[in-house]
């Protein structure tokens, strides 16, 4: 592995990765899709993948209209193998090399105590979440894994998602150490609570999904979701600006990790009762 090239001048094109390639996996919505549109807004040729391939067509359309990059749908299945070599072998065919891998793509399975969950619940939980951020990091370029808070601090009934993501948090540490010696760089991103589609549809499996998203919004210090066009500026920063940085973590938070549980009380000093 080898990264591609070093910071992208922004003082002729105004464009900070300007025909870089980058890959995304999970990238037809969410997070996913604010990198890729963060990415071909400014001049990247975006390969991004997902296990659902009308979604991921219909984004194509959408993200190909937004310039001057280019974005391409691959779909792949991230618990099979010859999937995510298909997605690296398609990238390399068309384009001739990797420049940034960004390793979005995962699952959060129900908030449940350990004993709901099963042995097999946790081994299909980890295909997605730790393995698959393994076998497509056997690629090119600097590599950025979208972690979470969660395997930092701990959540409740989230006992194997947050060991999931503590996984990564030590993938990402361990792989900078090895691969620096070929000039890559392996950064993570530690998100707290964004407003995606995941997050509506979770709100309204409740009885009260307006208590739910009150109680999403005051675990932060700053009162409010962050957005996936704040988590997409995080990983621009780190592919096209962080040159020194690898083996690190961004958190973008908003301050839900500081000051204890709930931040942000409601006005008759109750707790959200969801």
């Amino acid at each position: 592995m080898s990264e591609s090239g070093t910071r992208t001048s922004s003082s002729s094109s105004g464009l900070r990765y300007k025909d870089k390639v980058t890959i995304v996996t999970g990238g037809h919505r969410g997070i996913g899709k604010g990198i890729v549109d963060v990415f071909v807004q400014n001049g990247a040729n975006v390969v991004f993948c997902s296990n659902d391939d009308a979604g991921g067509r219909s984004a194509e359309a959408s993200l190909q209209a937004l310039g001057p990059g280019t974005a391409e749908f691959v779909f792949c299945e991230l618990t099979k193998e010859a999937d995510i070599k298909n997605l690296i072998d398609v990238t390399v065919k068309k384009y001739g090399r990797i420049d940034c891998l960004v390793n979005n793509a995962g699952t959060h399975p129900p908030h449940l105590p350990i004993d709901d969950f099963t042995a097999e619940d946790f081994r299909q939980l980890l295909d997605v979440n730790v393995v698959s951020f393994f076998l497509t990091s056997k690629s090119q370029g600097n590599i950025i894994n979208i972690s979470s808070l969660t395997g930092h601090i701990g959540q409740q009934g989230s006992v194997t998602y947050g060991a999931s993501k503590g996984a990564v948090t030590a993938l990402t540490k361990n792989l900078a150490v090895d691969e620096a010696k070929r000039g890559v760089r392996v950064n993570g991103i530690l998100p707290g609570n964004i407003w995606t589609p995941l997050w509506d549809e979770v709100a309204h499996t409740v009885p009260n999904p307006s208590a739910m998203l009150e109680w999403g919004k005051n675990c932060q210090l700053m009162g409010r979701f962050g957005t996936t066009q704040e988590i997409s500026q995080a990983c621009m920063y780190l592919a096209a600006e962080a040159t020194y940085s690898t083996g690190m973590e961004i958190t973008v938070s908003g301050g839900s990790e500081l000051d204890f549980a709930n931040k942000n009380v409601l006005k008759n000093g109750n707790p959200v009762q969801i």
